[in-house]
This record gives structure tokens, sequence and C-alpha cells, in this order.
């Protein structure tokens, strides 16, 4: 059986159609996945993601001939938000770090005088963002609906002003 017709009996609900389509393309999608994301098991669940959805989408799929490209755009789109999700725990991170740190210094500077100047250099909005973090222990979730703002601009601006108050307490 060709692939066009495997597509066709997948479509209309022909399990083991799709199974003889995942046989085609596994090895073919893991290796494309592991190359951009560089982690087996990043790469694993990128595959498994991508072929659940095409197994849930296949009949959407308008054109048959076609399928190679569509299930290759929908790891695409899995490698993309892994990529995504790494970057947003790393900032996240980062984050954390700076501000345990920042938390610690606060707590222990002998000079309350140089933290009171480093927090009088921020904005109002950064200085209310850096207080709600490290002194009342927030979240970006939290502290964004205080401030009416995404848990994205807070972790932002926090890390901004972090690195702001850091550099006058350096300088």
């Amino acid at each position: 059986m060709n692939e066009r017709e495997l597509v066709l009996l997948s479509q209309s609900g022909d399990k083991d159609a799709f199974a003889q389509l995942y046989t085609l393309y596994k090895d073919k999608l893991y290796r494309y996945a592991l190359y951009r994301l560089e982690n087996q098991d990043d790469a694993e669940d990128a595959v498994s993601d991508a072929v659940y959805s095409a197994f849930y989408q296949i009949g959407q799929l308008k054109k048959p001939e076609s399928f190679s490209a569509w299930i290759f755009r929908i790891l695409y789109c899995s490698c993309a938000e892994i990529i995504k999700s790494r970057a947003e725990r790393r900032k996240l991170k980062d984050i954390n770090d700076m501000t345990e740190k920042l938390s610690y210094d606060m707590e222990n500077t002998v000079n309350k005088t140089e933290l009171s100047q480093a927090l009088s250099i921020l904005k109002p909005d950064e200085r209310e963002i850096v207080l709600l973090s490290v002194i009342s222990g927030l979240n970006s979730k939290e502290i964004g609906k205080i401030c009416d703002m995404t848990s994205g601009s807070v972790r932002s601006k926090l890390s901004r002003s972090l690195s702001k108050m850091r550099n006058f307490l350096e300088g």
C-alpha cells in the first residue's frame, strides 16, 4: 500500500494505517527533532506530541500527498514549543537566582542606606515589582495580577530592575 492510500485510510479512522504511516516516518521525525533540540528526551517528547496531534488532526489534511510536509510542520511547531519553554524556564531560573542573591544581600547588607539608594534609582513600577518579588516572595503571575501586567512583562522588568540595582551596588 502506498503512502497516499495509507493517509486516506487514516483519514477514515483506520488506526493500523496511521501506525504504518508512523513506521514510515518515525526515524526521520526523530532525527529532525534530535538535531533541532539536541536532547534525546526532548526529541522524543516533540515526536510524541507531533504524532499525537497528527493522529487527531489527520482528518483536516486536505491533500493526502502533502502528508510529509504536514507532519513535519506539526513537528516543527512541537519543537518550537519546547525551545520556547526551555527559554522561559532558563529566564525564570536566572531571575530566581538574582532574586535570591538580592534577598540575601538585603538581609545581610551592612549599609541598608545603600540598598535604599539602589531602590531609589528605580522607577516606581520597577521598585514595586522588586519589593513584591524579593520582600513579599510573590511570583511573576501573582505580581502581574497586582500590577495589571503579564507575567512575562513582570519577569522582564524584574530582571532589568535587579540588574540596575546590582550595577549600582557594585559601582
